[in-house]
Order: C-alpha cells, then structure tokens, then sequence
C-alpha cells in the first residue's frame, strides 16, 4: 500500500506501560502514526498487542507513559489532561473502534440505520431524512443492501455485522481508527472480502488505523508498518514487507517460519 502521511504525526506515545499485579502486559512502548497510515501490532496470544490497543484508544488507563494526539484544530493535547466530555466528543468524531466481536461494538436490538445514525445524532445531526439518507449511504458503501436498514444487526450474518460496524465507526469522518481482530472468527472468504474493504476504505478516506491481528497475512495486506511484541514487550518495527521477508529478530523469524510451514 501507499500512503501520503501528514510530516506532523497525528498520534504519538511514549514509555507505555500497564501491569497486572506481577505480569506486565505492556512496558515501555513507543510509537507514532500519521494520517493515511496503517499500523500492524502483531503477536502471539498474551504478547500485550490488545493491552497496548486499548492503552493507546483510552479504554485503559496506563501505569505510566503518555499519548498525545493532534487535533483537528491543529493543536496536540495529551490525552491524559482531556476533561470526560472532550474524551467522549473525541471518540464519537474523530476516533472509531472496530471491535473482533461486532457484538460489542453495535447496539444489537436498534436497526442498522439506527445503528448508524445514532453516531451522527451525537454530534448534533437532528434531522431524519439526512440521517436515513447518511446511513442509506454507509451501508452501501459497505456492501450492504440499503433495503437491510431497518433490519437489526442479529439478523445479519457475521460479516455483515463487521461491515455495519465499521459504517458506524466511519459515518463521522473520524482521522484515526482502532482495530481489534476485525476479522477474526469470521470464515476465510468472508475474511478477503472484509480484508478487500478495509483496505479500500482506509486508502479512499486518508484513515490512520492501528491494527492487532494475530494474522501475518492480514498485517501484509493491510498495514505499512508493522511491530512485532512478545510479553509486552516491541521486539521488532518497521516498515511491513521487510520485517516480513527479512525479519532480524529471532522471535519474528519464528513467527514468520511458522507461517510458512502452516
């Protein structure tokens, strides 16, 4: 993938890190990411990439270490000093969360068009027609028939579910979006389908998505950097096609080998 990223970061962290009790789930990691870029943190299961997701969306409060992030209004903030209601504006405009269960992410009893236009009613959007016509629009660009908009989300399948969440995630413009599994438990070709579309949409918007997938594969077609953990800890960062094809550290080596010999 190309990308054309702002010079002046969007989101910056530093010196995370997150405990429990003994076992420390995230020490000390770094990062950066500009718009229009697409960040892979990949693992094995317990290597902190999930901790280090939600330490950086805010879901987690960290021991230590602080993210800044740039506003629309050019001016970068710390994340730590935003007031709850800036927190909440943030994450309803500016910020999107793809969650692997879309469950989690979607109320499941409101119709999609609800679903949808419930995030355009949190920033003052009041009138009906424009918010029908808005979501109408997002489910189509989704590849979801518009006459489903009344439908509810446990009448979709799993992969339809994960495309209306990420058309409720993406009907306020938002500049940064955080990513879970988005395609975890889904089947294979529901996979490329939903991997073809995130991949499209974030290029066609100019997003900056960070991604935790356990997937290789997923991080190659999707990201333009990648970083590598193991026990909350970064191992290895760079850009995707070379940690992939000449990774230096021992531990990446043997995730990329295991992959191979799958």
């Amino acid at each position: 993938m190309s990308a054309e990223p702002n010079i002046t970061p969007l989101l910056v962290a530093t010196g995370l890190s997150k405990s429990y009790g003994r076992r420390m789930a995230c020490e000390d990691v770094s990062l950066s990411i500009r718009e229009g870029e697409v960040l892979a943190i990949v693992g094995e299961s317990g290597s902190g990439k999930s901790t280090l997701l939600n330490l950086l969306a805010g879901r987690l409060d960290a021991d230590s270490g602080q993210v800044h992030y740039r506003m629309r209004d050019g001016v970068t903030r710390d994340m730590g000093t935003l007031t709850e209601a800036e927190r909440r504006v943030l994450m309803r405009t500016d910020w999107g969360f793809v969650h692997q269960d879309a469950a989690q992410g979607l109320r499941m009893n409101v119709s999609a068009g609800g679903n949808i236009g419930e995030r355009l009613m949190a920033i003052g959007n009041r009138h009906y027609g424009d918010i029908r016509a808005t979501a109408a629009h997002w489910l189509t660009r989704v590849e979801i028939n518009a006459d489903r908009i009344d439908d509810k989300p446990t009448a979709y399948s799993g992969g339809m579910r994960q495309r209306l969440q990420i058309a409720r995630n993406l009907v306020t413009a938002p500049r940064l979006v955080f990513m879970d599994e988005p395609t975890g438990g889904l089947d294979v070709s529901v996979q490329a389908r939903l991997l073809d579309l995130i991949r499209g949409l974030a290029a066609d918007l100019g997003l900056a998505v960070i991604l935790v997938t356990h997937d290789l594969a997923v991080a190659r077609l999707l990201s333009h950097r990648i970083m590598v953990m193991k026990g909350g800890h970064v191992i290895e960062t760079g850009l995707t096609d070379r940690v992939l094809d000449d990774p230096q550290a021992a531990y990446t080596q043997l995730l990329v080998s295991s992959v191979l010999a799958a």
